[in-house]
């Protein structure tokens, strides 16, 4: 995980920089790139978790994607070394810039979607495959915290070493770290393989989540009332595993779905359609994710400002004095780095001294719900924070002629702090919540959810910054003679409806998985 998180973050959070400085590309234009490469990257996992759930593994997908991703940046490495692969250079916001031709753009586009696709497929997988050695849903909870701990920290380095080597000696070289960094994160995660617990795919579990459907509506006329626990169908291996003998009465629509009628059943005792009978588990594993699906909703307005805040600090510290003495300056793309430090700072003291501290005095775990509630607070207070950053920022460009502003970029980091904070808190929550309560058949594609959702809010907040351009004039390619702190306040609005959605959600929501978290909490008290 932190070899492949090195060589993935190590390009991705200087890109803004790269397009802009190497492909001549425009200040707002190269932050929405970013925003579509990283809906990509977080998105694309929930693809590599089906494909692992469903028919090659975790094991598999996960050296195959990182195959993908070293293809991806050495072609990186080569746009960055060949003079042919890039246009002439000029001076940033000159009219007089020649574009990229259609062979640069295309090597260079084909290099992040290889890279994207690699980082995709292992991010989250290799979470899963990481909780599959446990038993214990503790040590499970424990073992996504020091994982997405890694996870921030391998960023930190990346967003620190890689791109001060990128920005300051050359792009060729500190792709070629990424590149170095992939190699040997493949190699280690190799040498393990004959340690690790395997499981093995199943089959797609989404077939026998269609079929629910279909069946239900083909017997939608069917009485149910009346019905008890033999009419229901069940695999030979339901009955240790489905506590209810009858279906629950949530959804009851999607009970008509397990209920045997004339014909369905063989003399064999198979289903003679699998399209018409279901299993009660299956039934009950439908109804699992229906109940989970406003919660997981919850994420992508939770995500969505966070996405914007990622890619207009990096436009913000362009235009900030960035000298940290005399001698040294901060690449913009690393001022990410405050998030990603303080997300595993605190992860470490939640995991180590807060948790543990919380479960003695209340005699349980903090659950996951809780938690998730915590980040949305902080994420929001990280918005309005960022306006009132914003509005100092511009009101003193006014008085200055010059693009770069003179105030310390360090100005940024009390906002980006409060985001890595907020993100310690509902990332893993989110994390262990989906693990926990999903389907057992679904556990790759659980991690992968929170992935997914945070993937769907880098591409909302690609479609709101473009509307804003449209619509607004707070973001033109020139920031300083722009509003981006209404931007801001905008988000903070967005934000705190969404937290009053998500104490709904959470209120109306019952634990499917309360007993495991009862016994997690009893096996810690021994």
């Amino acid at each position: 995980m932190a070899g492949l998180t090195l060589a993935g973050q190590g390009w991705m959070n200087n890109l803004i920089v790269y397009m802009i400085g190497e492909y001549n590309v425009k200040s707002i234009d190269a932050a929405q790139i970013w925003n579509v490469v990283n809906g990509c990257v977080t998105m694309f996992p929930i693809l590599g978790a089906i494909i692992a759930d469903s028919f090659l593994g975790c094991f598999s997908v996960i050296w195959i994607s990182s195959l993908i991703s070293l293809l991806g940046i050495v072609l990186l490495v080569l746009s960055a070394t060949l003079d042919s692969l890039r246009p002439p250079p000029c001076d940033n916001g000159s009219n007089l810039c020649i574009p990229p031709s259609k062979l640069q753009f295309a090597v260079v586009y084909l290099g992040m979607t290889f890279a994207t696709i690699g980082a995709a497929g292992t991010r989250f997988t290799l979470g899963t495959m990481g909780a599959d050695q446990f038993n214990n849903p503790k040590h499970q909870g424990s073992f996504f915290n020091w994982f997405i701990s890694t996870l921030y920290i391998s960023s930190a380095i990346s967003s620190t070493v890689i791109v001060y080597v990128e920005d300051n000696v050359s792009w060729g070289l500190g792709f070629g770290l990424c590149a170095v960094a992939n190699v040997v994160g493949l190699a280690v995660f190799m040498f393990g393989s004959r340690f690790y617990h395997h499981v093995r795919p199943q089959g797609s579990p989404f077939t026998g989540l269609a079929r629910v459907v279909v069946a239900a509506i083909r017997k939608r006329k069917i009485l149910l009332s009346l019905k008890s626990e033999d009419d229901y169908h069940r695999a030979h291996d339901e009955e240790a595993t489905v506590v209810a003998s009858t279906p629950t009465t949530t959804f009851k629509f999607l009970n008509r779905a397990a209920l045997k009628t004339e014909g369905d059943i063989g003399p064999d005792g198979s289903i003679t359609n699998l399209w018409k009978l279901c299993t009660l588990r299956q039934v009950e594993d439908l109804k699992t994710l229906i109940k989970l699906f406003p919660l997981w909703s919850t994420g992508i307005f939770l995500s969505t400002p966070l996405a914007i805040q990622s890619s207009l600090a990096t436009l913000q510290a362009l235009t900030m004095d960035r000298h940290l003495g005399p001698h040294f300056k901060i690449p913009p793309g690393s001022m990410l780095v405050f998030i990603m430090v303080s997300a595993p700072l605190t992860i470490i003291l939640l995991d180590q001294f807060l948790y543990p501290a919380w479960q003695k005095i209340t005699g349980q775990f903090p659950p996951p719900l809780q938690r998730i509630g915590i980040g949305h607070v902080l994420c929001v207070l990280s918005m309005a924070v960022s306006a009132v950053v914003e509005f100092r920022r511009l009101k003193t460009a006014q008085d200055v002629s010059n693009s770069i502003v003179p105030m310390s970029v360090f100005w940024l980091v009390p906002q980006l702090a409060l985001a890595g904070i907020g993100e310690a808190f509902h990332f893993p929550g989110n994390t262990a919540l989906f693990y926990q309560e999903f389907p057992a058949a679904l556990k790759s594609t659980a991690t992968a959810m929170v992935a997914m959702f945070i993937g769907i809010a880098y591409y909302l907040s690609t479609a709101l910054v473009g509307v804003v351009r449209r619509v607004t004039g707070w973001l033109p390619n020139d920031i300083n003679q722009g509003r981006m702190d209404h931007v801001y306040w905008v988000l903070f609005v967005v934000g705190v409806v969404n937290f009053g959605y998500y104490l709904v959600c959470a209120w109306l929501y019952k634990y499917q998985g309360q007993e495991n978290v009862a016994d997690q909490s009893s096996t810690s008290n021994k």
